[in-house]
């Protein structure tokens, strides 16, 4: 089914806040640092990568993973796999964002709605394509929790991975590498990118180089900000996004759709509310 007007970016903003929730709540963290993982990005790479298990190398969660900067996955992937198992990484991961759900939403965690946005997105989510989306397929062929909380959480997280797997192929049609997709966002958003958290750390002469590299191709000005063509590069990355992120919303009827959409808005709304941005 296909609908009257694109949904993608609708549901994004919706679906977004319970996707972070791995990443924004300590609980996620906590969980996976008492399996002996060694700080949060050791928990990062646990969590995200253990659907593939063990055995794919650094490189191919790298290329996976596309964003981050060479080097960084090495550091943590497969290290990781010396003191856990991605099994335990799973159930970890999914017991702290229970956990963080519960408690941020509180009393409306057992609202009947969050049972039935778990099952309509769920519905939404397991339907789109996997041709193509290596982090989605490897996600959704993982079993889908029974409760609620969990449900609408892995639900909201196959998503986002859907939708990610799509931006990286928007990415490459605009030939936008990994760390210059971070440098790209932040200077839309009017940050320094030396400023921006996920390549800020980068030692200066690299992160330089990127910039540079940008400036070469004219998206970047010498004034150190998007040019003209960087902004209409960052729109048409952001158009093809939503049009990529569309599949899944043909499962559910327009009335199921605004069911959903009145589900999840005091879900989100509540999430919102209380994690940092």
């Amino acid at each position: 089914m296909s609908h009257p007007e694109p949904v993608a970016r609708r549901m994004y903003d919706l679906i977004e806040p319970i996707g972070l929730v791995p990443y924004l709540a300590d609980e996620s963290d906590e969980a996976l640092m008492a399996l002996g993982l060694r700080n949060q990005w050791d928990a990062y790479f646990a969590g995200r990568a253990a659907p593939f298990g063990r055995s794919v190398p650094a490189e191919v969660i790298h290329a996976i993973f596309y964003n981050f900067a060479p080097g960084e996955v090495a550091r943590h992937i497969p290290k990781v796999w010396d003191l856990t198992t991605p099994e335990a990484a799973l159930a970890a991961r999914e017991r702290g964002c229970v956990a963080g759900i519960r408690r941020i939403l509180g009393d409306l965690a057992d609202d009947p709605g969050v049972a039935r946005a778990g099952d309509l997105l769920l519905r939404a989510a397991s339907s789109a394509p996997a041709e193509g989306r290596a982090l989605y397929a490897a996600l959704r062929a993982l079993p889908a929790p029974q409760e609620p909380v969990a449900r609408l959480w892995h639900a909201a997280t196959l998503l986002r991975e859907h939708r990610g797997d799509g931006h990286t192929v928007a990415l490459l049609a605009e030939g936008i590498g990994g760390t210059e997709s971070h440098v790209l966002h932040a200077l839309s958003i009017d940050m320094p990118a030396k400023a921006f958290g996920r390549v800020g750390h980068l030692p200066a002469a690299q992160l330089t180089a990127v910039v540079d590299g940008m400036r070469d191709r004219g998206l970047v000005g010498t004034d150190g900000w998007l040019t003209a063509a960087g902004r209409a590069t960052k729109e048409r990355v952001e158009s093809l996004t939503d049009r990529l992120a569309e599949a899944p919303y043909n499962a559910l009827s327009p009335s199921e759709l605004e069911r959903l959409v009145a589900y999840l808005e005091p879900i989100s709304a509540a999430i919102q509310a209380v994690i940092p941005w």
